[in-house]
């Protein structure tokens, strides 16, 4: 691994890596690694791809993304014509991925908090992902029912969906579920998509239209670990969520 730049921002370190072998790219923030891209830009992050499968198959044409990392997610959208705004309160952050990791610079990008930004437009989008965090927590103001509200505002009433990374460190971490406990009281149709048994994992929470999602498969292979990405997509199944009252 060769460390090709660090960062120091008001918002942690950036260190940007790259793998002797194969060339990818590594954005690591805080020390957890948040986005990892071929030198084509292309993610190899299995996550992403999940994401980036569940947009297609709602043909979400107007995308807005809050929190960049590397930008990987908002580069595959681009180049299959996605109008794409990204939100991030780390203008470094764009800088990087611009730089390091091929995010196109016609892509929208807004220095701000999510939340604030949402506030302040009256936009209403295809589609949200939510993939913001703070160290290996999602801020808090980002993952609190007054914030889903909102959200729904700014999408499409008949075809808008959210979506949200959730780390889960085990099968123990109710993480997954409590968020999907929190979108349940804003959306009629909430459902989770997750790798059971699989520590230290992404699961993902989506909201709106999204009842006829199937499971993601690999729709732009990277140059590297390209049949591992669809083996660990083959592997995610949609499961009931469930959280008890209290925690909700």
């Amino acid at each position: 691994m060769i460390r090709v730049a660090k960062y120091h921002t008001d918002f942690g370190n950036i260190e940007v890596l790259r793998t002797k072998v194969s060339g990818s790219f590594i954005y690591r923030q805080g020390g957890c690694y948040q986005s990892e891209c071929d030198p084509n830009g292309v993610s190899v992050v299995p996550y992403i791809h999940a994401i980036f499968g569940l947009l297609a198959q709602a043909q979400a044409s107007d995308v807005l993304m809050i929190g960049c990392g590397g930008g990987s997610l908002g580069t595959m959208l681009d180049r299959v014509g996605v109008r794409v705004t990204i939100v991030d309160i780390n203008p470094k952050a764009f800088q990087i991925a611009q730089e390091y990791f091929g995010l196109p610079r016609g892509v929208r990008c807004c220095v701000s908090d999510g939340r604030d930004f949402l506030r302040a437009g009256r936009h209403r989008y295809d589609a949200i992902v939510l993939d913001a965090y703070s160290g290996r927590r999602i801020p808090d103001h980002l993952c609190a029912e007054t914030f889903f509200g909102l959200a729904q505002t700014r999408l499409k009433n008949s075809c808008g969906i959210l979506i949200g990374n959730v780390h889960a460190r085990h099968d123990l971490d109710i993480m997954p579920d409590r968020v999907a406990a929190k979108l349940g009281n804003v959306w009629e149709d909430v459902r989770l998509l997750d790798t059971r048994g699989t520590p230290d994992r992404n699961a993902l929470v989506m909201a709106g239209k999204v009842r006829d999602l199937v499971q993601p498969v690999l729709l732009i292979p990277p140059s590297v670990a390209a049949d591992e990405i669809a083996d660990d997509l083959g592997q995610l199944a949609f499961r009931p969520w469930h959280v008890p009252r209290r925690a909700a």
